[in-house]
């Protein structure tokens, strides 16, 4: 039957249960899918589905109630804190709604920031961020700390230190949510581009339908459950979903692993025919001048909080005695 492309994520039969009082609510009630490497995967719901709570879930930051998530092959709900970390520094990066950048760094600080943790030496790591930045069309930016960008400059500099890493697997909470829509699409554009040249697999959460185009899976999350889920695949391409079912022409079917809802197969990639890519060397790259005229100042984005300025500053010491050490 050919090659099989690598299931990269599993989730069975997962729920997480809050109490309040003698009451339980069901956050995410009996969720099962699987994810296949270097797929673009969509959680589509309203605020309050769940949609969040599951991605926290497969980032290990919150405690399953029940069920399993399976990233890797490693059993992610049965990791400590330590292998945690650990994991997500190997195989994971983030890119998300707030940006989350240290107001105290500069664009390449930020970027060069997780290959610290990586243990990458000084001169290395600074070219990656440069490149990274250049690539997300921020070379000239470099010395730019956040309060001197934009909120789609911010958010171009948190994919640029999501991607740098080159992570297998790339988790985005709301990536487009604090931006104006034109700016929003370009993001999006720039995450599924990096994605797909080094073949990494996404998984992003939005309550955006028009986002949610941009994936070749959406698994639309209602009161914690799965209502549907679409698949979108090449005209040219038949897909296999298991062994006894063969997919074409929006043949619905139901699988062993995704018993909740319906999945959908859609022809063609919207993406496609929705929004046209310009690219330059493989990314699509955004003048200064253009990113100056967009939305400039339209969302006040908070300081960052204490403990991440003094984080920050802790932290650009570290890195010299990170080199100090390797």
């Amino acid at each position: 039957m050919g090659d099989q492309i690598e299931k990269v994520i599993e989730v069975k039969n997962v729920k997480k249960i809050y109490r309040m009082g003698s009451e339980k609510i069901f956050a995410v009630d009996d969720v099962s899918f699987e994810i296949l490497k270097g797929e673009f995967c969509c959680l589509l719901g309203t605020s309050g589905s769940g949609k969040s709570t599951l991605l926290n879930l497969m980032a290990g930051i919150e405690k399953l109630t029940g069920g399993q998530i399976i990233i890797k092959s490693k059993k992610i709900h049965r990791m400590n804190e330590n292998s945690l970390a650990r994991f997500r520094q190997r195989y994971l990066g983030f890119v998300f709604q707030s940006y989350n950048l240290m107001g105290s760094m500069t664009a390449l600080e930020n970027v060069e920031f997780p290959l610290v943790f990586k243990r990458v030496k000084a001169n290395k790591r600074k070219k990656m961020a440069r490149d990274m930045l250049i690539k997300v069309g921020l070379g000239s930016r470099l010395s730019h700390k956040p309060k001197e960008m934009s909120g789609g400059q911010q958010q171009r500099v948190g994919i640029a230190r999501a991607f740098v890493a080159n992570p297998e697997i790339v988790f985005a909470d709301e990536p487009t949510g604090n931006l104006d829509t034109k700016t929003a699409m370009e993001v999006m554009k720039l995450i599924k581009i990096i994605a797909k040249e080094n073949n990494q697999t996404i998984v992003m959460v939005t309550h955006d339908k028009r986002l949610a185009d941009f994936a070749d899976r959406t698994i639309h999350i209602l009161d914690g459950r799965i209502q549907d889920i679409e698949l979108k695949r090449n005209r040219d391409k038949k897909e296999i979903i298991n062994e006894s079912i063969t997919i074409d022409n929006e043949e619905e079917v139901k699988t062993e692993n995704e018993p909740q809802g319906n999945i959908k197969i859609i022809e063609n990639n919207v993406i496609d025919n929705k929004f046209e890519i310009e690219k330059t060397e493989g990314i699509e790259v955004i003048s200064d001048k253009e990113m100056d005229e967009k939305n400039w100042g339209s969302k006040a984005i908070p300081d960052e909080q204490a403990e991440n300025e003094v984080a920050a500053s802790d932290t650009l010491e570290g890195m010299k005695d990170v080199d100090a050490i390797i």
